[in-house]
């Protein structure tokens, strides 16, 4: 008997018991014959046939490990795997006459153990009261690996692939099998395992003699898989197993990089991308931003990590470091796929969300359009309306509201001053704005003090870059917060919740706090005056969600009202619901979304701080959502800025 007979009767064979029939050791293989063109499907039984009418079962929860019955559907799925990877193996046989005598003799080693699994999950499954394709089966390994063009494409779909994956699934399972009592079936497993291993091991030498010598091991496999597989297939979803891996032979390198690889399964990526410097690129065509302006964008970009969702895209200019996203991963984090737009072409996408529809926005994310899932909320878009993106939409919302004291727009430096002046009157002080400034850039405090030749040189330079500033009355800030909205599709503006906004004494971004209940966050003076005199739920939940939706008409995304609390000469408290409304992401929104993947049921702190400033790096580290500090960006990479998110761990209660 030859290896090919054993091969056609193990790919061919109509009942399971000729396929399982254990092909002998040591079987010759002088006699390879012809190349086989790849049949639709391997020979099956009737019953263990796919159906046509695409009826599928569902894996079953590893909260059901429990019953008898759910157990005997997990060892039907996993006995399906183990005669599709007999029957691929086969196959290869069959296919590849001429592929290396040691390598063929590999694979029918590797053939027989998967004989063995078979029949191990099929005995089991019986004693669970499950009967092999009483459910039906898919096949899926087939449809991916089947077409292959060579033996190297074998290798890195199954072995390097699916039969990776398995090294985290398998592993796992058999320990999840004996936490649940089921020795017997944890003993499958942990054997399956221990198989797994080797075969993988072979495929790793095979795959390093067949790859191109120019390239490591981690970026020959990444360049050799097609769609729909990609390199995040080769986890199991289980527990990483970095162990399983060095065993079988890949290299530190391959396995740091698989461990923070992520891409979606199934569902299309959302694609997120980080442009911060949006009022600048809305306020010219050409705008070049300024090196604080490019590190801002450059060092903060992870951010999108808070936002972002497992199966989502991060686009990024530059890839952080191995470490720092391993250490993410260590405080909790589910990591987006990090790509850059080269990466992406042809891909299927569910949606695009930068930062803000800027111009910069809509001609980076243009390439991608087409690209886009017909039907999904977050098509792309051209740029919003210039106005949407300065202070002016800001001054509109107020006015709607009918706000007394609100901003002056000024277009020309004599308007400017004399709006200063009436600020100044009886002793008071003004506040500038330039009009696409933010984040407290661009704004000027200005007093009986100030030199006029100076301040009307300061109007002039904005005027002429801004084309507007706005005056208003500074006040006495007692209490800097945030509301922010997710707009949809009919319009509707959505309160995702309130933040406490830290900010200098120039009104220049510091941080955020954001608690479950924002009113933790107030002092009782504050708390007491906005809940009972100012009604600041019928503001933020009633008011400006009924205006939003008619002053940005076909907009869909994130919103921010900046408002604040401050004191009146007299020292009463009044609220001002309106500072600024920015129609972007905010980092507001961002601490909110980083609470929402916080363990914590009390509140964090988000901070953007200078790199230069910080003097004490380990103090910022360490930390995880459960509890403690860490750093979002990577601050071997950061450039300027850091960005900082402190979990409030939850108070542990002791036992009374």
């Amino acid at each position: 008997m030859q290896m090919r007979e054993a091969a056609e009767r193990i790919l061919f064979a109509e009942t399971l018991e000729e396929k399982l029939r254990l092909a002998p050791v040591g079987l010759a293989d002088d006699v390879p014959g012809p190349a086989l063109r790849t049949p639709e499907a391997p020979g099956r039984p009737r019953e263990l046939r796919v159906r046509a009418d695409g009826v599928r079962v569902d894996f079953p929860s590893v909260h059901r490990l429990d019953d008898e019955r759910e157990r005997g559907v997990m060892l039907h799925f996993l006995a399906n795997h183990e005669l599709l990877a007999a029957e691929l193996m086969a196959l290869v046989l069959l296919k590849f006459p001429d592929a290396p005598k040691e390598y063929r003799a590999g694979v029918y080693a590797a053939m027989r153990e998967e004989q063995m699994h078979t029949a191990m999950y099929l005995r089991r499954m019986r004693e669970c009261g499950i009967h092999f394709g009483e459910l039906p089966v898919n096949d899926y390994f087939w449809r991916i690996i089947a077409p292959m063009a060579t033996p190297m494409d074998f290798v890195t779909r199954l072995n390097l692939t699916f039969e990776q994956a398995n090294l985290d699934f398998s592993k796992h399972y058999a320990g999840l099998f004996r936490q649940a009592g089921d020795a017997a079936t944890a003993g499958v497993l942990e054997k399956i395992y221990r198989d797994e291993i080797g075969h993988v091991g072979h495929g790793v030498t095979w795959f390093r003699r067949w790859k191109d010598r120019g390239n490591s091991d981690w970026e020959a496999f990444r360049k050799s898989l097609v769609f729909p597989l990609a390199p995040v297939r080769a986890k199991g979803l289980a527990p990483f197993n970095a162990e399983g891996r060095r065993l079988a032979g890949l290299d530190e390198d391959f396995i740091r990089q698989l461990e923070v690889c992520e891409q979606s399964r199934g569902r299309t990526p959302v694609v997120h991308w980080f442009n911060p410097n949006a009022e600048g690129h809305a306020l010219s065509p050409s705008y070049q931003p300024d090196k604080t302006a490019l590190a801002l964008e450059e060092d903060l970009e992870l951010l999108i990590v808070a936002w972002s969702r497992k199966d989502d895209v991060a686009l990024l200019r530059r890839a952080p470091s191995l470490e720092h996203l391993r250490e993410l991963r260590r405080a909790g984090f589910e990591l987006p796929e990090i790509a850059s737009a080269s990466q992406l072409a042809g891909r299927r996408l569910g949606g695009l969300r930068p930062w803000a529809w800027s111009p910069d926005a809509s001609k980076t994310l243009s390439g991608m359009a087409g690209d886009v899932s017909p039907g999904v909320l977050w098509q792309w878009r051209d740029a919003l309306p210039r106005e949407w993106l300065s202070k002016e939409i800001g001054i509109r919302l107020e006015q709607a509201l009918g706000c007394p004291e609100i901003a002056v727009i000024c277009r020309d430096e004599e308007a400017a001053w004399s709006s200063v002046g009436s600020c100044l009157a009886d002793g008071g002080q003004a506040l500038v704005k330039a009009a696409f400034s933010h984040a407290g850039r661009g704004h000027r405090r200005i007093n009986h003090e100030s030199p006029e030749a100076a301040t009307r040189a300061w109007l002039r330079h904005q005027l002429a870059a801004h084309g507007c500033v706005t005056v208003e009355p500074w006040r006495d800030r007692v209490l800097d917060f945030s509301a922010l909205y997710e707009m949809g599709v009919a319009g509707e503006a959505s309160l995702i919740g309130l933040t406490h906004m830290e900010n200098d004494a120039a009104g220049r971004f510091l941080g955020t706090r954001v608690a479950r209940k924002w009113a933790s966050l107030l002092e009782p003076e504050v708390s007491t005056f906005l809940h009972r005199e100012a009604g600041v739920m019928a503001w933020y939940q009633e008011k400006i969600p009924a205006l939003l939706g008619e002053l940005l008409p076909g907009y869909r995304g994130p919103v921010g009202v900046d408002a604040m609390v401050y004191r009146l000469p007299d020292g009463r408290l009044a609220l001002k619901p309106v500072v600024e409304l920015n129609v972007r992401m905010t980092m507001g929104r961002v601490a909110l979304e980083l609470l929402a993947k916080s363990t914590t049921r009390r509140g964090g702190r988000l901070r953007i701080l200078r790199k230069d400033k910080v003097a004490d790096l380990d103090a910022l580290r360490g930390g995880s959502l459960r509890g403690g500090s860490m750093l979002l960006n990577d601050p071997a990479c950061a450039r300027e800025f850091l960005a900082a998110w402190e979990v409030e761990a939850d108070a542990i209660k002791v036992p009374g």
